[in-house]
């Protein structure tokens, strides 16, 4: 049987460069995007200018300030990020019809059976790694091999900017020198555990009989075998829907105020109400997420009939916030739209009117947001703060 051939390719330090090719005087400086370094939040991405001086993902942000205090830090556009990525998907897209998007800068592409119009497979990478370059102004890391685990850990030692490729029969020889936190599913517990059994590289794990492998860690331990070896026969599942679609914020300071976590969470629901109606989607599931000073972080649900309304998703969340004792300041709240579906799936819009009008209302206020920007209209109840954050003296 012939070997599939797997590409993962993965966008470099995507938000960062993307705001280094839009802003010239900022090539070669260090980047980092994400939250106000004055403020709380965490860092989305870093420039490898900046990773130098230890700036990661996910780090606080007023950690990457310290250490690179001289970075350009930027706030996130997702939107812009998206238009980037859907540019990017569609040029995957032209060298395959079986491409699995995994972010919104990384995805899986099956170039199986392809050498008739593009060539071999390596042939095909090295052409949509240069078609990125040329057309969006970015590079792409890329690794090539039979599967999608392989392809993964190839793309992720070729960054930045680099294509390493695996050949069929090669992937054991290949995983054997990296570490066990390599492989899928091997976190800190099961490394830990691994260590305990002298097992420190993927080739160490290698030499353990899958009997004892499955003693140890159950059917988790014959997963952790075959991949060891490079086995992984899962098919492309292009075109997966969202799971669920959110919004949250971290605040700057531990809020107590009810009204600020109300305020909050009503601009969280419109935000999630905009993007399920964008998608034409609606959400039967709504979850609140509350952090508090201690980090201690809580899910709350309510299921109830599909809604893409703002207003209603944010009622089922300030129920949910009802049902809390909030004894400690909060850190962080959020709110998500879950168990998705096709738009009008659901019966109550034939029974209540007002939710019909409140619809059509907000298809308007889309329409205008598309055109002026989300702040163009916002509902009565969040004017005042609005306005409030505008009379505030710059910094």
């Amino acid at each position: 049987m012939t070997a599939r051939a797997i590409a993962h390719v993965d966008m470099d330090a995507f938000y960062a460069s993307i705001e280094q090719r839009d802003r010239p005087q900022l090539r070669g400086r260090p980047v980092v995007v994400g939250a106000d370094p004055r403020g709380r939040g965490v860092v989305s991405a870093a420039s490898y200018e900046a990773r130098r001086f230890g700036v990661k993902s996910a780090m606080p942000i007023g950690r990457a300030a310290r250490l690179c205090p001289q970075a350009a830090f930027l706030p996130v556009d997702m939107e812009k990020y998206c238009r980037v990525s859907a540019q990017i998907m569609a040029i995957l897209g032209d060298f395959s019809p079986v491409v699995e998007v995994v972010s919104v800068d990384e995805a899986f592409v099956d170039l199986t059976g392809t050498e008739r119009l593009f060539g071999s497979g390596v042939e095909a990478v090295r052409h949509i790694r240069v078609r990125i370059r040329e057309e969006i102004g970015l590079t792409a890391s890329a690794g090539l091999a039979a599967n999608t685990f392989v392809a993964k850990v190839a793309s992720d030692l070729g960054k930045p900017d680099g294509l390493i490729v695996v050949e069929p029969g090669r992937e054991a020889a290949f995983l054997a020198p990296l570490g066990v936190e390599r492989i899928w599913g091997v976190g800190r517990v099961t490394a830990g555990a691994l260590a305990a059994l002298g097992v420190m590289t993927i080739g160490q794990l290698q030499r353990l009989p899958r009997e004892h492998l499955a003693r140890r860690f159950g059917r988790h331990g014959e997963y952790l075998h075959d991949l060891a070896f490079g086995r992984d026969d899962r098919a492309l599942a292009p075109l997966v829907p969202a799971k669920s679609i959110g919004a949250e914020a971290t605040f700057a300071v531990d809020c107590q105020d009810r009204a600020t976590l109300l305020d909050t969470l009503r601009a969280q629901a419109e935000r999630v109400a905009r993007e399920l109606r964008s998608e034409r989607l609606a959400a039967a599931r709504v979850t609140l997420k509350l952090r508090f000073a201690d980090f201690r972080t809580l899910t709350r649900r309510h299921t109830g009939d599909p809604t893409q309304d703002g207003l209603e998703i944010f009622r089922r969340a300030v129920a949910l916030l009802e049902r809390e004792r909030l004894v400690q300041p909060v850190r962080l709240i959020g709110v998500s739209a879950g168990g998705l579906g096709p738009e009008a799936a659901g019966q109550l819009p034939l029974l209540d009117p007002g939710i019909v009008r409140r619809e059509r209302v907000a298809r308007a206020v889309d329409a205008l947001a598309a055109r002026f920007g989300d702040e163009a209209v916002v509902p009565a109840t969040l004017l005042g703060r609005r306005r409030s954050r505008r009379r505030r003296p710059e910094l």
